[in-house]
């Protein structure tokens, strides 16, 4: 007779099975809410198209959003420790989508301004707390696979995001508006009404920032991940314009980028598994050195076939980087400071996002190969960075799991 309490899981198991429900909450609550994020994508074009500013007043207006989501990362994070986890993303997702309909109705340019400030310090303001619940809810050797997941979950959201939206927006942009903010309190409802809070109870000398500050590991891994930023968001920031600067069209770009998405979808969750088995550091670095080597080819392309092979190259390393950052802030940070631990790797990802568009567009006024070259050598020295950091993430990691 056979025992079923010895039968092999299933693959499907394998991949999704023995996380909470909590959870799925949070990653059905993700998906939603990435489905509706149309607003960002097109807020250049809305800017410009439809409230008529120039070239100039929108960057000015967009880095405004940058700095305040620079800011709300640190800010939620510190909240996530101080209030809650669920409290802190359920009030972003509510805030989100108030500041969305207030910009989307919002004519003058100090209106406008003012909204998008807004709009920077809430619209992120979820990604510590949502860190932070992953972290307390999952246990140690699940983490990568959990984290995975959530990552999958945003680029399948995003890739229908982006089609829905492009299409949406010829019927007017405020139907954009409107879908963002909806899914938004869908997701922060769901949230409230399913997932417990999480936050441990303070310890008697709880720390703060200055925890984070002290902690050379995690300085070392901010550094590392901001440059590793820098280098992934030359996708969103000069890779449209070297590609039409080849004489290229933007569907040329479109086609592109659609190979990411396709690819992620499709490889992601084939792989996680046998990649949440391995060490995160290494692995992670790994993943940084391809996306390194990937973004360098682009030097030597010149066709939309061209690109399209580099994007191959640097998406399999973006695959072999998902679900490591999460897993590897939730081994170094304490329990009762993960949501400042995460705060901090958001704000090293908010700083790598104003370098990118500063950096790269200044790199291409040099140049095809003096951007791409220099771009993929950023790259070779963030996966350099994060294989130095290896031994002293893995004794930290030992130490936590003999005190649990």
């Amino acid at each position: 007779m056979t025992s079923t309490a010895t039968a092999k899981p299933t693959l499907l198991q394998s991949r999704l099975g023995g996380l909470p429900r909590p959870f799925w909450v949070l990653f059905g609550g993700t998906f939603v809410n990435r489905l509706g994020t149309m607003v960002e994508p097109f807020i250049g074009v809305y800017l410009t198209q439809a409230r008529g500013l120039s070239l100039l007043a929108a960057g000015a207006v967009m880095a405004v959003f940058g700095v305040g989501s620079l800011v709300s990362q640190l800010v939620a994070g510190w909240l996530s420790d101080r209030l809650g986890r669920r409290a802190v993303l359920t009030g972003g997702m509510l805030a989100t989508a108030v500041a969305m309909i207030v910009l989307g109705y919002s004519t003058s340019l100090p209106a406008i301004v003012a909204s998008m400030a807004v709009l920077g310090l809430v619209m992120d303001a979820y990604r510590p707390a949502s860190q932070a619940l992953v972290a307390d809810l999952i246990p140690p050797h699940d983490r990568p696979r959990a984290f995975g997941l959530l990552f999958w979950a945003v680029n399948l959201g995003f890739a229908v995001a982006m089609v829905a939206g492009g299409w949406l927006a010829q019927s007017g942009f405020l139907w954009l508006f409107w879908i963002d903010a909806v899914t938004c309190v869908v997701f922060g409802v769901l949230v409230w009404r399913a997932v417990p809070e999480t936050r441990p109870a303070r310890e008697r000398r709880a720390g703060g920032f200055g925890t984070v500050l002290r902690d050379r590991l995690m300085i070392g891994f901010m550094l590392t991940n901001l440059a590793f930023t820098f280098v992934y968001l030359q996708a969103f920031t000069t890779l449209p314009l070297a590609i039409t600067g080849q004489g290229l069209s933007t569907a040329a770009y479109g086609l592109a980028m659609a190979v990411n998405g396709v690819l992620i979808v499709a490889v992601q969750p084939l792989v996680s598994h046998w990649l949440a088995k391995r060490d995160q550091s290494l692995t992670l670095a790994a993943g940084m050195s391809v996306v390194g080597v990937g973004f360098g080819l682009m030097a030597f392309a010149s066709t939309t076939a061209g690109y399209a092979a580099a994007v191959v190259v640097w998406t399999a390393g973006e695959i072999v980087t998902a679900g490591a950052t999460g897993a590897l802030v939730a081994s170094m940070a304490p329990a009762h400071l993960r949501g400042r631990y995460n705060g901090a790797a958001g704000f090293a990802w908010s700083a790598g996002a104003l370098l990118a568009p500063l950096a790269g567009t200044r790199l291409l006024s040099g140049g095809q190969a003096t951007l791409w070259l220099t771009v993929g050598a950023v790259g070779l020295v963030a996966a350099a960075g994060q294989f130095a950091l290896t031994p002293a993430i893995r004794r930290r990691a030992t130490r936590d799991a003999l005190r649990g």
